[in-house]
Formats: C-alpha cells, sequence, structure tokens
C-alpha cells in the first residue's frame, strides 16, 4: 500500500504480521505493507491483522481502525437514522486515551479527514445506487409534465390555425391588406386543424388525469439521506411535498380547462364572428338609392363566415368605378354601386372576386 506522505515505523509493524520498512521511491516516501522485508515474497490481503481498502469502490472499506467506522457502517447508519453519528463518536472517544491511529490506521495519521471523505462517499452512492437503497418514491420530484406542456400548447395553436379563415382576414384589413386568398387556402385545411385540436386536447386531459403512480416504504419513503443528515424529517419532508404536488396538479387542471374554453372558442369562432363585428351594419354605408346611381347584385359563393363578407367587402370597394359595396354573408350575395352613366366594371370586379378566393354571379 502506498500513501502519499510516510508513516512512522511503529505503523506497518502493527498492519501484518511481518516487519515493514520504509523506501524512496521517485521522491516520495512510501509504506510498504504486503512485502517481506527480508524475501521477495508478496502476502495477501487476508493476512493483514486489520483489512485495508480506503480506495475501493465497493465493500466495508474501513475508515477509523481505532473506532470500527467504514463506508459500509456509515451507509447503514444513514438507512436506519438518517444521518451519521460517526464524527461526533470519534471527537468523543479521542478525549479519553483511546485514539491509536499511529498504530491502527495504515497512515499513521489521524482518521478524521478520511472519514468525513467517506461520509460523502456514502451519501452519493446511496443517493445513486438504487440497489443499495432499494426504489425511492420523492414526491419533490414530479413527473416530467414536458408532454402535458406540448399538449396544451399544441391544442391552442391548432385551433387557431383552425379559425384563420375568419380571423386573418380581419386582421390584414385592419393594416390595408386584403387576405381574403390566403384565408381561403387555409379554408381548405380547417378540418385537419380541428381534428389536431381534438387530438392534442385528448392527451393533454390524459397527462391531467391519468393515474399517478405511488409507491411507499416503511421508512425515508419522501426524504433522501442528504436531506436527512440536514435535521429534515419524513413527515416534514412528506407533507411538504404532498402540499406542493397537490397545489402543481390542481395548477395543472385549471389550465387546462382554460386551454379547453379558449381552443373552443377559436374553433366556434366563424359562428359567433357576425355578432363581433354587428356595428358594421350601422357604421357601413347604405346602399344608395338614387336615379344616377345603378346598384348591381352579385351571389358571392365560397364564403364561410362574416370575416369573409367583411374583407372581400373591402376588397370590391377599391375596384375602380364601384361607388360603394355591400357583402351579407347571410344572404351570401354583394351589391355594388355604381354610376348609372358608365358602364358596370363587370371584368374588374369578378377578377377582385376570384383573387379572393370566391366564384360570383350577377344575379
Amino acid at each position: 500500500m502506498f500513501c502519499p506522505s510516510g508513516a512512522s515505523l511503529s505503523t506497518p509493524y502493527h498492519r501484518n504480521s511481518f516487519p515493514g520498512k520504509e523506501v524512496q521511491e521517485s521522491g516520495r516516501r512510501v509504506t510498504p505493507v504486503y512485502l517481506s522485508e527480508t524475501s521477495d515474497r508478496t502476502f495477501l490481503k487476508s493476512q493483514l491483522r486489520v483489512p485495508v481498502g480506503v480506495k475501493e469502490k465497493a465493500g466495508d472499506r474501513p475508515l477509523c481502525y481505532c473506532f470500527g467506522h467504514s463506508v459500509a457502517s456509515i451507509k447503514e447508519e444513514f438507512r436506519t437514522k438518517g444521518h451519521s453519528d460517526a464524527l461526533q463518536d470519534i471527537r468523543a472517544k479521542m478525549k479519553d486515551p483511546g485514539c491509536r491511529c499511529e498504530t491502527e490506521n495504515p497512515s499513521g495519521a489521524c482518521c478524521l479527514g478520511s472519514v468525513t471523505k467517506g461520509i460523502k462517499i456514502a451519501q452519493e452512492e446511496l443517493t445513486t445506487n438504487d440497489s443499495e437503497i432499494g426504489p425511492v418514491t420523492t414526491p419533490l420530484r414530479s413527473p416530467s409534465n414536458r408532454g402535458e406542456r406540448i399538449a396544451k400548447i399544441g391544442t391552442v395553436f391548432s385551433a387557431i390555425m383552425a379559425s384563420a379563415c375568419c380571423w386573418l382576414p380581419l386582421l390584414l384589413l385592419t393594416i390595408g391588406v386584403s387576405g381574403v386568398g390566403i384565408a381561403a387556402t387555409l379554408e381548405t385545411y380547417r378540418p385537419l386543424f380541428i381534428v389536431v385540436t381534438f387530438g392534442f386536447l385528448a392527451a393533454a386531459f390524459y397527462f391531467a388525469y391519468r393515474p399517478k403512480k405511488s409507491a411507499s416504504r416503511a421508512a425515508h419513503d419522501c426524504c433522501p439521506p442528504v436531506s436527512a443528515a440536514e435535521g429534515i424529517t419524513d413527515a416534514d419532508c412528506c407533507d411538504s411535498a404532498q402540499k406542493g404536488r397537490f397545489s402543481m396538479v390542481a395548477m395543472n387542471k385549471v389550465m387546462l380547462w382554460a386551454v379547453t374554453f379558449l381552443a373552443v372558442a377559436f374553433l366556434l369562432l366563424p359562428n359567433y364572428v357576425g355578432a363581433l363585428i354587428a356595428d358594421r351594419e350601422s357604421s357601413s354605408d347604405t346602399v344608395t338609392e338614387s336615379p344616377f346611381v345603378t346598384n348591381t347584385t352579385i351571389a358571392i359563393d365560397g364564403m364561410t363566415c362574416e370575416g369573409c363578407a367583411v374583407a372581400l367587402e373591402g376588397r370590391l370597394k377599391d375596384v375602380p368605378g364601384v361607388l360603394n359595396a355591400r357583402v351579407d354573408y347571410a344572404k351570401k350575395q354583394a351589391i355594388l354601386s355604381t354610376k348609372s352613366c358608365c358602364p358596370f366594371p363587370k371584368d374588374d370586379v369578378f377578377k377582385a372576386i376570384a383573387e379572393s378566393g370566391f366564384a360570383g354571379h350577377i344575379q
């Protein structure tokens, strides 16, 4: 066994049944433990009076040779008591003339440093090695809700896209752009977006209301050993964990129902958008009745909501020669006012209707 610093000659003599010696190698002092002083014979680890194995990764791994503390015994303390009293025990016993590190410890020095490192090793192994501590349920670490978040976001997004044929023309109209052509294209994908919306919504409800996995242990089923070592009791840990978990579950369900309401509101937008813009009946210019004005009625095919009528109306008003235009979604027709002295701009009107994604014919 090689140590970074030299040990007194009394240490190796007490470690095995054969005398040891100090040698100089590569500028560092080392203490042979497994070598014979008078021959080339090598002694096995089992021949040591006290086992040595601080740097091993498994097994007992003695730390304090005076009072019998090891990594294994410290881990057992964590399992049974939730903390380790090894350091306190050693300090208390050191007050009595019971410390024999010079002769019992292979390093020939005080073991407090090794015990401190051993406690950290025991905590890490208990936390990471399931085979040592068995299945542990930690309510503080709630199951990943990434899938639930994706389902909620997908629900709202697909519902918005399903109703884009209605709200997009109105939005573009506010900035002076006709989006009827885009809306007509989106209308063809509306059934697909509706199906996707309900698919995401079903997934969101599954994640929110699926049975939760639960596991219990006789002890320490809430707090990990590290928390217990810091003085946090199982009751405190479990109570706070349960409260946090239930509040999070309740919040997720509230958010889910809010997302559901929002999705339904967007999906049904074509059915009530007319009520939202009903004031246009009074604010818009009425059809002019005058001997100098000719009103032409055109039947419009392809409108799916009141938003289409508003967008098309704005497009027809921009046609040269048209004094006024009024599109009635309920009757699926448009009434255009032109000067009686001038021919009706039929080609320009039907071109505007076609570019908007609709079809029309004069009634």
